[in-house]
């Protein structure tokens, strides 16, 4: 297998939350840099943050894809390029040191955006993971940045009616769940 497939393996692992492909592709000791505006158990170390980082970006955006443009790898890192796909059908749930900071209600729009990640490498595994996202370009396409008059007023309703908490309560229930599988 060369270097470039655990990270390739990494991004299917996020599309589809496959257990033994986490055991596989992710190293014990994997720790995601990227983990901080995740629900708790994204920050688990080894499969498990990463199978928790899958059911948190999959309960927001339905038919979530990472269309690979490019991979450079060497014996102990890989960079890969690649488009972030989906449908925005579930709420998406940010959080700060471990609380709700920001819920956006589903929109039902689609987003497609770029990201670059940088992958380490031990034993053959994915190790640790950082990432460069276009971020805006995706708050863009939800309607948060610039924020439009409907869709502040729809975020400010689900915080005053607590659609909000329970919403990061869910998540962060599905994150745990599939975390507990490996």
């Amino acid at each position: 297998m060369d270097a470039s497939e655990p990270g390739r393996g990494l991004f299917r692992i996020l599309e589809t939350g496959d257990p033994t492909l986490a055991v596989e592709v992710v190293h014990r000791d994997f720790r995601n840099r990227e983990a901080a505006a995740s629900p708790t158990a994204c920050s688990t170390p080894g499969p498990a943050g990463v199978l928790a980082s899958s059911a948190w970006m999959r309960s927001a955006f339905s038919d979530l894809r990472f269309a690979v443009l490019g991979v450079i790898h060497d014996s102990d890192q890989v960079w890969v390029r690649l488009r972030m796909q989906g449908r925005h059908t579930g709420a998406f749930v940010r959080f700060k040191d471990g609380a709700l900071d920001q819920a956006v209600p589903p929109t039902g729009r689609e987003i497609d955006f770029e990201q670059i990640h940088v992958l380490g490498l031990r034993d053959g595994k994915v190790v640790t993971h950082e990432a460069v996202r276009d971020d805006v370009t995706m708050l863009g396409q939800l309607g948060v940045f610039p924020p439009t008059p409907s869709g502040m007023l729809s975020m400010i309703s689900w915080r005053l009616t607590g659609r909000a908490t329970r919403a990061a309560t869910h998540v962060s229930a599905q994150a745990a769940a599939a975390a507990a599988q490996v």
